[in-house]
This record gives structure tokens, sequence and C-alpha cells, in this order.
């Protein structure tokens, strides 16, 4: 089977999911928390390409995060935040609207929206 990035289009199609994504965090009200999360870490200036980078991997594509980190390991990554379930539900809504809004194909979101879920999911930490 093909690999999912280039089911969806592509490197500029994780590019679009991306930055649509982002432009919604920093944008609508069930994403204020998890602005608040990016805020108190690193900020906003560095989510987006190490977001592409990630998810160019996750996706079957080139694994930029991992040649530049050492690893994808997601609880490593958000090792440092407090994430409760809520979070992580809203993280999720939010992407499926991104990828609602960049014309991701039914199917591929689906099967996406699966996989995010169970990572998602992985990384609550807190009550």
């Amino acid at each position: 089977m093909e690999p999912m990035i280039d089911r969806i289009g592509g490197e500029p199609q994780v590019k679009l999911l991306v930055d649509r994504f982002y432009d919604l965090v920093e944008t609508v009200p069930e994403a204020r928390a998890i602005l608040k999360m990016h805020l108190q870490g690193h900020g906003l200036a560095h989510v987006r390409p190490q977001q592409f980078d990630f998810l160019s991997g996750f996706f079957g594509g080139q694994r930029y995060y991992h040649e530049r980190h050492g690893h994808m390991n997601l609880r490593e990554i958000h090792a440092h935040l407090e994430i409760r379930r809520g979070d992580a539900e809203d993280w999720l809504a939010v992407m499926a609207r991104a990828m609602a809004e960049t014309g991701v194909a039914a199917p591929e979101q689906a099967e996406i929206m699966a996989t995010f879920r169970r990572a998602a999911l992985m990384l609550v930490n807190r009550d």
C-alpha cells in the first residue's frame, strides 16, 4: 500500500495541514489549552517546522524529525507537559478540523484520526 504521505498529497499537503492546524490553535477557543501549553514551553516559533518534520515521518515520508533529534518518541517529546484527557480531545478535534479544511479525503482522515487518537490518549498524564 502507498504511504499515507503520498495518499494525502505529499509534503505540500503536510505543510498545508500543519499550517492550518496551528492557525486554528492560535485562533479558536477550543484550542486555548493547547496554545497555552505551547506558550509555556518554547513558544510557537519552532512548532510549525517541528510538527511538519514529525508528521512527514509519521505519515511514511522523509523522517526529518528523527534525523534532527535522533528519535520520534512522542512521550519523550511531550514529557514536560501536563496533558489531560480534555487536552487530547481538543487536539484531536482541531486536527480533524484542519484535515477537513485542507481537503484530506475522508478515508485517509479516518485512518489518520484513529492513529492520532491512540497516540493522543497515550500522552495523557494527568487526571
